[in-house]
């Protein structure tokens, strides 16, 4: 089955900077070496890993992307490694480590403590994230009050070692097989493929990393974290997947929690197939929208009637099932990332400009910038290479979620994503293949159940009505299950918060300052 990646969007996060005011110019951070913990409860065994010393210094080591490397070179950012266990059950074995990056408060004397965040995924780094936001936060109340903290999850980005299953060249070749073949035959080859993949995650990351990437342990990790830097209780932001980390934590350390706030939420209590089928609604409801904006233009790509969309869409993309297009430097735009691209332009209206024209070029036989759209869907760099995000994002779902693997099933939740998103339907009978994680080399770790979190103080879930990857409804049940607070965004877009809608920046940060919630029943608009 396809699985869509739910990240929070960097163009997102760049186009919050602009709404924010300036910061000082503040002397470069000097390297210096920080002993802070432990803080608050240590689990038995873990003394070493709670207590330990943090060594700060530059932060361009740590880039790992195009954008790292101008974002990180911020004389206002330090960045330091922290060590952590490999495998929980066994503290006294094999060390990895985090990349960890800091944003220091503005205003020392009004300190609260560290803001960790984490932009989804999974497989995004919240190294990138922090950093990217970190100057126009700089002279807010957050800013001045938080130190504002990002790390990549274990696995992932700077941290060590890192999940790989393909080189470049392989995933440039296997984004061009678009797996539409939905024959005995072409089901046997797509399976053949999906087994060669986890044998080259297996090979080049190791069984042993690969068991312990999960969610899980992502939970504890921060925990570690927190008590490194210092804080007695965690202040979390969790963006998309960055919730189901947020709603473990809260289910493992629910007396550790200051504040937590958990924005684009996932169902935890949601099963694999029901997930994906509403993810599905969501993108087509986006799509709609999108066709509904692009109707009003003078030469929309998808015509003057929204009605007819789909099918224009449809009419546009199968063709590249079997005859990808030119995309320039020898390169092709295939099936698969044309409706990636669309994918990725869906989750913000910023990006629905750019959509318009890559189908308008496509219509004219180019695939550029559409493919352009698809690059950014999977982290290509403009050297040719990847980051990991891909690789990671399939490793954690694989031990995060129940696994599939019965036929009927596949085809029947596949028939049901084809019906509620039938601008994403290639036209060939629905598949019963299975995926990569039926083939994944150690067992789930994860549990689809609502998190019973006990005596946990208010939190704050913010879901926007249109979001396209996560569903308003899934933000409803995550705020029932944490017994916390509900604020609504009428909007279509995945996620909202440091966006710059004023009424949701406004209250979410009061919330995380001086932990006043927002009134029960609270609606916010781009308008206010």
């Amino acid at each position: 089955m396809n699985r869509l990646l739910t990240v929070l969007s960097a163009v997102a996060l760049l186009g919050a900077a602009a709404c924010s005011p300036p910061t000082r110019e503040t002397a470069p951070l000097q390297p210096h070496t920080e002993h802070k913990g432990p803080a608050g409860p240590v689990p038995a065994g873990l003394e070493r890993y709670y207590g330990q010393t943090l060594s700060w210094g530059p932060c361009a080591p740590f880039a790992t992307s195009d954008s790292d490397r101008t974002s990180f070179d911020d004389t206002g950012l330090e960045c330091a490694r922290l060590e952590v266990p490999m495998d929980y059950a066994e503290p006294q074995g094999q060390v990895i480590t985090l990349g960890v990056l800091r944003k220091p408060a503005t205003d020392p004397e009004h300190r609260t403590g560290s803001l960790l965040m984490n932009p989804g995924g999974p497989g995004a780094s919240g190294m990138s994230a922090a950093a990217s936001v970190a100057s126009s936060i700089g002279q807010s109340d957050l800013g001045q009050r938080f130190d504002l903290i990002g790390f990549d999850p274990r696995g992932i980005g700077a941290s060590e070692p890192a999940v790989n299953c393909l080189t470049a060249p392989e995933r440039d070749a296997e984004r061009l097989d678009s797996d539409a073949d939905t024959s005995p035959a072409g089901i046997a080859e797509t399976e053949q493929e999906e087994r060669d993949y986890v044998g080259k995650c297996a090979e080049r990351t190791g069984p042993k990393m690969l068991a312990n990437v999960g969610s899980r342990e992502v939970a504890k990790d921060m925990d570690v974290l927190r008590s490194a830097l210092g804080d007695a209780k965690l202040t979390y932001l969790g963006y998309s997947y960055g919730t189901r980390i947020g709603a473990e934590y809260a289910e493992t350390f629910p007396g550790n929690v200051r504040a937590m706030v958990l924005d684009g939420a996932i169902d935890p209590g949601q099963s694999t197939v029901d997930q994906l089928v509403a993810q599905g609604a969501g993108f087509q409801r986006a799509f709609n929208d999108f066709a509904a904006w692009c109707a009003k233009r003078q030469r929309c790509s998808l015509g003057p009637d929204p009605a007819q969309a789909v099918a224009v869409f449809q009419q546009l993309t199968r063709p590249l099932v079997d005859h990808p297009a030119p995309a320039g430097d020898g390169r092709e735009l295939s099936y698969k990332d044309a409706t990636m691209a669309a994918i990725q332009a869906l989750y913000a209206p910023s990006l629905w400009d750019q959509l318009d024209n890559g189908i308008n070029e496509l219509r004219q036989g180019s695939g550029r910038r559409l493919l352009s759209l698809a690059d950014n869907y999977f982290s290509r760099e403009s050297n040719g290479q990847y980051t990991n995000t891909t690789d990671a994002f399939d490793a954690v779902h694989c031990v995060d979620d129940q696994r599939v693997e019965d036929p009927a099933i596949l085809r029947e939740a596949d028939r049901r994503y084809r019906e509620v998103a039938p601008f994403l339907d290639n036209g060939n009978p629905p598949s019963a293949a299975r995926d990569k994680c039926a083939f994944w080399p150690v067992p789930v770790t994860g549990e689809a159940a609502e998190p019973e979190v006990g005596a946990l103080p208010p939190t704050l879930v913010i879901s926007t009505t249109g979001d396209p990857a996560t569903p308003y409804q899934a933000g409803v049940k995550l705020a029932e299950a944490l017994h916390g607070r509900l604020l609504t965004f009428e909007g279509t877009q995945h996620t909202v918060f440091m966006q710059g809608v004023t009424c949701v920046d406004d209250a979410t940060t009061k919330y995380l300052v001086d932990l006043t919630l927002p009134a029960e029943g609270t609606r916010c608009t781009s308008n206010g």
